[in-house]
């Protein structure tokens, strides 16, 4: 990578590398605006400042150059983040939402569970897992899950909600449980979970599908009361097909 491409990574904020990646994972602006919750204006804004900074014209290739400068690094384990890591972020760009989903311009708060968000999946899977050329997604499966999206999102739930860390873990998908190990599990979600106290009613509010390689995901949303939070609060799981079953992905509290 020449120079001037490597200044104008380091240049990108946090939040322009976060676009880049889901570009790379497949996603074209609207979808990245709905997986970000975010508007398409915004979204364009990102993308036409890291295309300026790195001085191309195309998006994707922006993109390109990103997953180029972080493959040539050392790689890291998203474990080696902390959840107070990505709360510092949130304050560099108050009018857009953070890099992993916690809160928003309107002070819409976010727990992350365990540093794992979708968002946060999305962009390190597409490192980690993809080739930098963009492939033709296959045909979806044949089968589709025999439990449906919701129940498989509940089931992985209540397991949280009973503080069962090692059966909740084994749940996740296998590029997660690639990344990240049980045991940083257990003790980000001790951390982070364990306060909001016990549920004390959880109603499904909606389910969305999410298009991007190679099936697209499921993404589940629930509206929870804990007894450690006096509001009630939409905790969203997202789940991708594995053989004849959904895997979790990512999950959000907030």
């Amino acid at each position: 990578m020449t120079i001037p491409a490597t200044a104008g990574i380091d240049a990108l904020t946090d939040r322009e590398k976060q676009t880049l990646r889901l570009i790379v994972r497949g996603h074209d602006v609207k979808s990245i605006a709905t997986t970000l919750d975010l508007s398409v204006h915004t979204i364009n804004e990102r993308l036409r400042e890291a295309r300026r900074k790195l001085a191309v014209s195309s998006s994707r290739e922006a993109a390109r150059l990103l997953l180029a400068a972080e493959e040539d690094a050392t790689p890291q384990n998203s474990a080696d983040r902390q959840s107070g890591d990505d709360r510092a972020a949130q304050s560099v760009d108050p009018d857009t939402a953070p890099i992993v989903g916690v809160g928003t311009a309107q002070r819409r708060s976010r727990i992350l569970i365990g540093a794992f968000v979708m968002t946060l999946m999305l962009g390190l899977l597409a490192l980690t897992l993809l080739p930098a050329t963009p492939q033709t997604p296959p045909p979806p499966p044949a089968t589709l899950p025999t439990t449906p999206a919701p129940e498989a999102a509940k089931r992985f739930l209540l397991l949280v909600d009973a503080g069962r860390w090692d059966d909740s873990y084994r749940l996740f998908g296998v590029a997660f449980r690639k990344l990240n190990t049980a045991e940083v599990w257990a003790k980000v979600s001790d951390k982070v979970r364990t306060p909001l106290g016990t549920v004390q009613s959880r109603e499904l509010i909606g389910e969305e599908y999410l298009p991007a390689p190679p099936y697209g995901y499921q993404v589940v949303k629930f509206r929870t009361r804990f007894t450690g939070k006096p509001e009630p609060t939409v905790e969203t799981v997202t789940l991708d097909q594995e053989e004849q079953d959904w895997h979790v992905v990512g999950i959000t509290i907030g």
